[in-house]
């Protein structure tokens, strides 16, 4: 096996990033000013805390759109290489395809994707 190439890569990269990481700190600024360590957002002064709650809710909606979001990904897949695949491919697509509308059908039914509570007001 030949891992010279690999080792002499790693050792550029490691030496690359130990100079750039000396390199800033020995010619990098270095101030105290009061105003250094307060965040600044576009200029406007922030107020307040920085810690909002948010409801669990927001989290559950979150991941739905990332896994859903995903599931796209396979399909836009299938769709490149719809050909090679062949009825092979169009019968597990339509299969994936399934699952995913029974998925949302079971989140739908157990109240997943419901924002208000019972007496019709908004989750917060």
């Amino acid at each position: 096996m030949h891992l010279w190439p690999l080792t002499v890569y790693a050792a550029i990269v490691g030496f690359l990033v130990i100079a750039m990481l000396g390199l800033s700190y020995v010619l990098g600024q270095r101030h105290e000013d009061r105003a250094t360590g307060s965040p600044y957002e576009s200029g406007i002064l922030s107020e307040g805390s920085a810690r909002v709650r948010f409801s669990p809710q927001f989290y559950l909606v979150a991941m739905l759109f990332v896994i859903f979001d995903l599931e796209a990904i396979f399909i836009f897949a299938w769709a490149i290489a719809v050909r090679e695949t062949g009825w092979t491919g169009y019968a597990e697509v339509s299969l994936f395809i399934a699952v995913l509308l029974a998925t949302l059908a079971y989140l739908w039914r157990t109240g997943a994707l419901d924002w208000k509570h019972r007496n019709g007001r908004m989750l917060s």
